[in-house]
């Protein structure tokens, strides 16, 4: 019996749990050598945690609604905002900060958003501006970032589309649609399924049957690797090779980022009730941050003091965001009917009218 195919999924990591490099240094991709450019990505992984902290807080205190953290996610979430070029479009879920902090998303636009305005997504700085909304509704923002890369390719742009998705939600249509789709056409987009290991309360282990996230793109005969979530220098080094690949027409690509979701699913999540704390203490070990710093500490450009200032410049930077949020004037109860159809109905006008009534008589 002859063999139809068979494959192989590549592993990328160049530090390992103790910020060490796993390969000579003469094999770290250029950016990496750039060790201020390293201090930039960690600074921002830094403050990123420093706003996911400061997030819980306020929903915890009634100031903001339901919250999904991206607590352990910095490194996989800066490494692929960081590689995208201005021009590129991004299609976010829910709990990528890092990556549209580093494009331009304000703390207050989250806020904003999770706080129940869709104004939050009128994101008014560029690149960001020409980004995706959040989206709750799971792997429907691959459609969304496949239909920009076709639309991309039909204009003989040079823009790549980039979507992230969860490990559960790597399992579902529309992730499958959007990657057989970008194979068929050979279309500008880079997928990244930041595999945290729990879809809510669904284990990885029993999501899929699958070895590896990353061989799903076979499927859809797309060139795919597996990296180290958790070590943001291997995740750079891959969205800029997909991304290089995309803009030179060479069609899209799959990266699997293996990282461990360290908090609760949402603020409305207990994990404590379907995860072991040992499981969770040994992905502590490995997170993103206290990697970084140990490399960067190791390189003398980094130290307690450094950390201490930008500790400060971060708390500052969040109050003033949590008070420019909080100061946001609540839209009229009329927000709600006025921008969804043309003409409105006769049965929305009527409902209109009574919340009107109501409101005024509350007044």
């Amino acid at each position: 019996m002859s063999i139809a195919a068979k494959f192989e999924i590549e592993y990328l990591q160049y530090l390992d749990p103790e910020g060490k490099l796993v390969v000579k240094e003469k094999d770290l991709p250029a950016f990496a050598k750039d060790l201020d450019h390293m201090v930039e990505l960690y600074k921002l992984m830094v403050s990123t945690r420093v706003f996911d902290t400061k997030s819980i807080a306020l929903q915890r205190t009634g100031k903001l609604g339901t919250y999904a953290s991206c607590l352990g996610h910095e490194a996989a979430h800066v490494g692929i905002g960081s590689a995208m070029k201005d021009e590129d479009v991004y299609a976010p879920s829910y709990r990528e900060y890092g990556a549209q902090l580093y494009r331009g998303v304000q703390p207050r636009e989250v806020y904003t958003y999770w706080g129940g305005d869709e104004r939050g997504n009128d994101y008014q700085k560029e690149p960001a501006r020409h980004d995706f909304a959040w989206s709750v509704p799971i792997a429907t923002q691959c459609l969304h970032a496949a239909g920009s890369a076709l639309a991309f390719k039909i204009r003989d742009e040079k823009r790549v589309a980039v979507c992230t998705v969860g490990d559960g939600g790597s399992s579902k249509a529309d992730f499958y649609g959007a990657i057989n789709i970008a194979g068929a056409q050979k279309l500008p987009l880079v997928a990244v399924i930041v595999n945290n290991q729990w879809a809510i309360s669904v284990p990885r282990s029993i999501q899929t049957g699958a070895e590896t996230l990353a061989q799903k793109a076979i499927a859809a005969g797309l060139p795919t690797i597996q990296v180290d979530g958790n070590d943001i220098i291997a995740v750079r080094k891959a969205m800029e090779d997909a991304l290089e690949r995309a803009r030179n027409g060479e069609g899209a690509s799959v990266i699997e980022a293996v990282t461990y979701r360290l908090g609760d699913h949402t603020t409305a999540d207990d994990a404590r009730r379907y995860r072991e704390n040992d499981e969770v203490e040994e992905a502590r070990a490995k997170e993103p941050v206290k990697r970084l710093r140990a490399y960067l500490e190791s390189k003398k450009v980094w130290d307690q003091a450094k950390e201490d200032v930008w500790q400060a410049e971060c708390d500052e930077w969040m109050d003033n965001e949590v008070n420019a949020y909080l100061e946001n004037k609540a839209q009229p109860v009329t927000a709600m009917f006025d921008y969804t159809f043309a003409e409105l109905p006769e049965d929305l006008a009527r409902q209109r009218a009574e919340a009107i009534s109501l409101e005024s008589k509350e007044h």
